[in-house]
């Protein structure tokens, strides 16, 4: 294979993939670790990829967040679809947590017929999209507010949320990928994640198809520490088969009615 040839399978592949791994491109085209590297080295440098430990994932992996009015709007359809099926996994008497995240609310959104669950939340949309329901408890968890993005975090969010034990855990995802596991992209919001994460028993952890092969700045965990992923059809095969080979139950929601 020409090189010209390589460097456009590799583009293909990370198009499709979101990312790639070194010692999987050289099997593949049975060329030397050096080759490889290379490779990818000239591919960032034209802005097809970013280079990580062991390989490179799609340009758009890394940066900062866009705004919680741009992505309320954005893979609706996924969202509702995955919100609603993750809705389906709560029993009535639950007690969950739900964090800040357009995902998360639309799964809020689909609880209306739930009883008995008390809801803590450091998410204000969630917060008011459930205030009208009698059957549902809602803690708010207090802290700093974040402009624009209508939530709450830092010490007291965190003092607060270890106060509870809850059944399951509803999480936001800014990134996933099997080897970096679970990452988002705001430092207060990510620690206050992890103590969401450490009173749970099961975490339910929402991402639409954009979320996969995606490393933001900050780890929240590892992806064995989540229990289940609710996703739609979109997501990456190949980063949905790895991170079932981890032992996570991966649901696909069904986007055809959205």
């Amino acid at each position: 294979m020409m090189l010209h040839e390589r460097r456009s399978k590799i583009i293909q592949m990370i198009s499709t993939d979101r990312m790639v791994k070194v010692s999987e491109l050289c099997e593949l085209f049975n060329v030397s670790i050096e080759t490889i590297r290379r490779d990818l080295e000239y591919l960032e440098k034209n802005g097809y990829l970013s280079r990580v430990y062991g390989g490179a994932i799609i340009k758009s992996a890394y940066g900062l967040e866009p705004e919680y009015s741009s992505r309320e709007v954005k893979h609706l359809p996924e969202k509702t679809a995955i919100g609603e099926r993750a809705a389906e996994l709560i029993k009535d008497g639950d007690t969950i947590a739900i964090d800040v995240g357009t995902t998360t609310l639309e799964f809020a959104k689909a609880l209306s017929e739930k009883k008995g669950i008390t809801v803590l939340t450091n998410a204000i949309p969630v917060a008011i999209a459930l205030s009208d329901n009698k059957d549902i408890r809602v803690i708010m968890l207090g802290g700093d507010v974040r402009g624009g993005e209508c939530s709450t975090s830092g010490f007291l969010a965190e003092k607060s949320m270890d106060m509870f034990n809850v059944d399951k855990a509803i999480i936001g995802i800014g990134g996933i990928t099997a080897d970096e596991g679970i990452t988002d992209y705001h430092i207060e919001e990510a620690n206050l994640r992890r103590h969401i994460i450490d009173r749970a028993e099961n975490v339910i952890g929402l991402a639409d198809f954009s979320k996969f092969g995606v490393i933001a700045m900050n780890r929240i965990c590892g992806v064995e520490r989540v229990t289940t992923i609710v996703t739609d059809n979109k997501a990456s095969q190949k980063i949905v088969s790895d991170i079932r080979n981890k032992g996570v139950n991966i649901i696909i929601a069904d986007i055809n009615n959205k």
